[in-house]
């Protein structure tokens, strides 16, 4: 069975390589182009398009794939490079394009998508992110038909996967991303025994995943602190939850929600107690133990190796200053 494969991050990356290593021909892969990254924005190839270079497999970066939109002679090529693929199942992992419906169409197969949720829950962009947000006790991976919706395609396979209590985004990313690859291999072993078994998607639970904005990483102090722990580590590894100290940014990347007995007259973002094993802010609900941060230019540091070069009292604000 001949595979194409559109994807560009390393969730991708790790579903690729499991096709690869299970013995399936890598008939063409699509990426994103080339994105700038790093201090000097210089152009930099996704995890996908790396591992394709260092395998000698067919490679195509169109910026789109509509025949008649804006990258119309891209998306002309890339139709020539899949005919002459001749792919029987196309893979589909994060990409980041919208497939058309020639390219559904062309695979014998059709196309077959690696989702990180239980579908129809948290179709979109940001699934592995707004699940911890939301304080969801499982997610897991969906194997979906493709259609032209939004995530909207028949489910092919499904398995679910508990979110840990303490479980940050980058964390459940891996967990998902090594899942994904399994239950696409075992997918592609059963078609070519005959059709997947297919089933519509519920109506009744539909949630969106939309994209995470920078925006959305302001720590706001007067949120309760379960709250904000969950965003701690929903945005691990990015962009990183954030705050003001100083009239500097601080990155806050491990915190832990404690309840508070009564209802405190304490502003919210007013740090209440410091000690090595962590900084107490109040927040509008609880109190917030910050334990890993991470100053403008520094690394990321636990708490007791912080304060050794930046001393901190409580009745200091955060947030203020920004």
């Amino acid at each position: 069975m001949r595979v194409a494969f559109a994807g560009t991050p390393d969730f991708a990356a790790v579903a690729l390589a499991a096709i690869a290593q299970a013995g399936y021909p890598i008939a063409l892969v699509l990426t994103q182009p080339d994105r700038p990254a790093g201090r000097g924005l210089k152009l930099q190839p996704s995890p996908v398009k790396t591992l394709a270079l260092k395998h000698g497999w067919p490679l195509a970066q169109p910026r789109g794939l509509r025949l008649d939109g804006r990258w119309a002679e891209d998306a002309a090529a890339a139709r020539d490079a899949l005919l002459t693929a001749r792919p029987d199942v196309m893979v589909v992992a994060a990409y980041g394009l919208i497939l058309p419906r020639w390219v559904l169409d062309l695979p014998r197969l059709g196309c077959l998508n690696i989702h990180a949720s239980l579908l129809p829950r948290w179709r979109g962009a940001a699934p592995i992110q707004r699940a911890i947000e939301a304080g969801d006790a499982e997610t897991g991976i969906t194997l979906m038909q493709m259609d032209e919706g939004l995530d909207t395609g028949d489910i092919v396979a499904m398995q679910a996967l508990p979110i840990g209590a303490h479980e940050s985004a980058g964390q459940l990313h891996d967990r998902l991303a090594a899942l994904g690859a399994q239950l696409v291999v075992q997918a592609l072993q059963a078609a070519e025994a005959g059709p997947l078994p297919r089933r519509p998607q519920p109506a009744q639970g539909v949630t969106y995943a939309h994209k995470i904005d920078k925006a959305e990483a302001v720590l706001d102090w007067r949120q309760p602190a379960a709250v904000l722990a969950r965003r701690v580590r929903a945005f691990d590894p990015t962009p990183g939850a954030v705050t003001v100290l100083d009239g500097a940014p601080l990155k806050v990347w491990r915190a832990q929600a404690e309840a508070s007995p009564a209802a405190s007259p304490t502003a919210p973002g007013t740090v209440v107690a410091v000690d090595d094993h962590g900084i107490r802010v109040q927040t509008g609900d609880g109190v917030l133990m910050l334990t890993e941060v991470q100053r403008a230019g520094g690394r990321r540091l636990p708490v007791r190796d912080f304060l050794r070069g930046a001393p901190l009292r409580a009745g200091v604000r955060l947030g203020e200053g920004a």
